[in-house]
């Protein structure tokens, strides 16, 4: 009897903002993949951070994830563990992302599949999917996602909120918008099985969904599928993890979570993301009593880096001892450059100074929030050096809790808030910070 467990390739750290009790990996060694694989939880992440890397880079590392897990996935099955994989390349709810790049590397490496579904819909973040068109909720209203500020994106932009036409896009014209199969509300509420029992040849889904349950009953018909032996791969956003894995009620409520900060002692923010959200949430944030803010200007980071880094560690100790959590973000600004090769190169250098920072903390630090997809993901596999970690749960929607292991030979069992940069409402950070302090 085979085992079904979903497997995310996450290309930053945030996609389980829907879920809990599973195991992040930052590590993908066979023995690693293996200890996801045979975990009690029906699902795991793999933290790739793609999306902070080049299309080569990404590619090469998507590959070097799969073939560790097809052979994995071999050596359980020569063991008697019989493993039915079920792929997730999970991504930005905004349509960024290494489209089709990371698809095509799995469907080459772990396929074939019958079909590869493009499901964006991420409701705790205000993004659905109607008639095959892609939305943003801006100020109450429903903006299509490439009249937003993340269709801008200097890497990942795009022209098109309807997704056959995104496809297209992207795809260069490999995938016509005419040849897209469309899944709309009628068809995600009603019944599609005999429609997905004869997709073949990896064909191109689009899906739409406007509300949780639309895609708790698509994906219990999807499920039907595959056990009839249909194999479907999903790029999507982290609303279809919640569909697919039907998870009970977390452990701890999120208004509960300071039963994880040991002591009450302060804690650490850490802010990376540049999106307009992230810097409203954060001039709230240092409104608040108990926090103190400390700007990183990141020019000075190449010229300046160790007298920066001995200023920042020596505020934050301070800080601490006064039982002040500090609030340590780079320069709101956001710095423009001649070509993608040097911004994600001063990108890396500034997140390796961020980290260098995070190793530097109080030994007794609470808690620490990380705000920032790419930031998330570095300080969990660089700053924390965690090879694994396990989510807890969410302190507010779509902001994932993990813990360090007990044995973590610097912060053991500190609660770490995984907070994405285009998440929450104005107060999202403060509500976060407010969860974990008495």
């Amino acid at each position: 009897m085979s085992t079904t467990k979903i497997i995310v390739l996450d290309d930053d750290p945030t996609g389980s903002q829907t879920v809990h009790s599973c195991l992040l990996l930052t590590r993908w060694d066979i023995a690693t993949l293996k200890q996801g694989l045979t975990d009690t939880a029906p699902l795991f992440f793999v933290l790739t951070n793609t999306r902070g890397m080049s299309a080569t880079d990404a590619a090469d590392l998507t590959r070097e994830v799969c073939v560790n897990l097809r052979k994995a996935l071999d050596q359980l099955a020569t063991d008697g563990v019989d493993i039915n994989p079920l792929l997730v390349s999970r991504s930005d709810s905004t349509l960024r992302g290494h489209y089709p790049v990371e698809t095509d590397i799995i469907a080459e490496a772990l396929g074939p599949f019958d079909a590869h579904f493009i499901v964006p819909a991420f409701f705790e973040g205000g993004r659905m999917t109607v008639d095959s068109v892609h939305y943003l909720m801006v100020d109450g209203e429903r903006v299509p996602v490439h009249e937003t500020e993340f269709a801008r994106d200097s890497v990942f932009g795009y022209s098109h909120s309807y997704l056959p036409d995104y496809v297209e896009e992207k795809t260069s014209g490999r995938i016509k918008a005419s040849e897209v199969e469309r899944f709309d509300l009628k068809d995600v509420r009603g019944g599609s099985l005999k429609r997905l029992e004869s997709l073949r040849d990896n064909q191109c889904c689009v899906v739409d969904g406007e509300t949780q349950n639309d895609l708790n009953h698509f994906c219990a018909q999807l499920m039907q599928a595959a056990d009839k032996g249909k194999r479907f791969l999903f790029r999507s956003a982290a609303s279809l993890l919640t569909a697919l894995a039907q998870l009970p009620p977390q452990p701890v409520a999120a208004e509960k979570m300071r039963e994880y900060v040991p002591e009450n002692r302060a804690g650490v923010v850490i802010v990376g993301s540049h999106v307009s959200k992230t810097t409203q949430q954060l001039n709230h944030l240092l409104q608040q009593e108990g926090i103190q803010g400390i700007e990183i200007d990141v020019a000075k980071i190449a010229d300046f880096r160790e007298q920066l880094q001995a200023e920042i560690t020596k505020a934050v100790a301070e800080h601490h001892a006064n039982h002040i959590t500090s609030a340590i973000y780079t320069s709101r600004t956001e710095l423009q450059f001649d070509n993608q090769q040097t911004r994600l190169a001063f990108g890396e250098q500034v997140s390796a100074f961020l980290m260098d920072v995070v190793r530097g903390l109080p030994t007794t630090t609470g808690f620490l929030i990380s705000k920032g997809g790419i930031t998330s993901n570095d300080v969990l596999s660089d700053g924390l050096a965690l090879k694994t970690s396990r989510v807890v749960g969410q302190i507010l929607p779509g902001c994932s809790v993990v813990r360090c292991p007990k044995k973590h030979p610097r912060y053991p069992d500190m609660p770490v808030v995984i907070f994405p940069g285009n998440v929450g409402d104005e107060s999202g950070i403060t509500t976060a910070f407010k969860r974990l302090t008495a």
